[in-house]
């Protein structure tokens, strides 16, 4: 009776550690299997592996602040250029009841746009005329529009040659008509062009010049050493030598002044909108 009192307590106290015991004991079961699925699986990435992959499309699609949609994989297309596609109508008057304008016609004009040895070969180039034309049956009134393009055009180049820049004109407007013509420029901001040929300042002499003066600069600096050493005693013997030296200099720089030139530029040409021109025609043009 005793032992069966004493298994029975046993038996009770076994349950009361396991009931007690049963909380830490599912803790430590849960951690252990939390421990597992580390080891075996990247829990970070669970929600990348999980979700499907959004298309393509989706993953490059920006929108802006504007709400637009813009497609980062695909680049902007570029702006298109502001030129004037349309070429002027030019009217072709029947010689018998035109009115001729002979060749050596000038017109005063000044320019619409920068004239440069910058400029392109093909470009467009207008001038608008500043004085009438007049001749015995017809009046060319102030305003007419000249337009052409260059056909030839080349930076300064090496000994001392400048910039080039030729223009031929090719309609006038007025009216409302454009009329083909042909002309070319004889004068450029006043001054004289000849041959059609608007030139840059051919330097050659200039710069062969400019290192003469480079010489005649050295040769006074090599003076004035001399003179403040002759000031000294104890230099005075010496005082000679830089003024030697000097000589020597300036007579070498003279010498080959005129080669160094020849690895000079001359100068460009660069004439600004608004100055004035003369243009001339070289054939007769007709017009109502």
């Amino acid at each position: 009776m005793i032992k069966l009192q004493m298994y029975k307590n046993l038996f009770i106290l076994l349950l009361c550690i396991l009931y007690t015991g049963l909380p830490a004991f599912s803790l430590e079961l849960d951690l252990s299997v939390d421990e597992e699925i580390k080891k075996k699986y990247n829990t970070s990435k669970l929600e990348n592996d999980v979700l499907p992959d959004l298309p393509s499309t989706i993953k490059s699609t920006t929108t802006s602040p504007s709400g637009t949609n813009i497609n980062s994989s695909t680049p902007p297309k570029a702006l298109p250029e502001f030129t004037n596609t349309t070429a002027p109508v030019i009217t072709k008057p029947d010689k018998k009841n035109a009115i001729k304008l002979s060749s050596w016609t000038k017109f005063q004009v000044k320019s619409n746009q920068l004239v440069s040895d910058w400029s392109k070969e093909g470009a467009t180039v207008a001038f608008t005329s500043t004085a009438p034309v007049v001749k015995k049956k017809i009046t060319i009134p102030a305003g007419a529009v000249l337009k052409g393009e260059v056909i030839q055009t080349h930076r300064p180049q090496i000994t001392g040659n400048g910039g080039l820049i030729i223009l031929k004109i090719t309609s006038i407007t007025y009216n409302g008509k454009t009329y083909q013509t042909e002309a070319k420029v004889t004068k450029a901001n006043s001054k004289k062009i000849f041959f059609n040929r608007i030139k840059g300042e051919r330097q050659y002499w200039k710069n062969t010049a400019k290192q003469v003066d480079k010489g005649e600069k050295f040769y006074n600096k090599t003076r004035n050493v001399s003179s403040k050493m002759s000031d000294n005693p104890i230099l005075l013997i010496l005082s000679p030598i830089p003024t030697i030296v000097g000589v020597a200099g300036y007579a070498l720089t003279t010498i080959t002044s005129p080669v160094f030139a020849i690895f000079m530029k001359g100068g460009n040409i660069s004439i600004p909108a608004g100055s004035q021109f003369e243009l001339k025609l070289t054939e007769s043009t007709y017009v109502y």
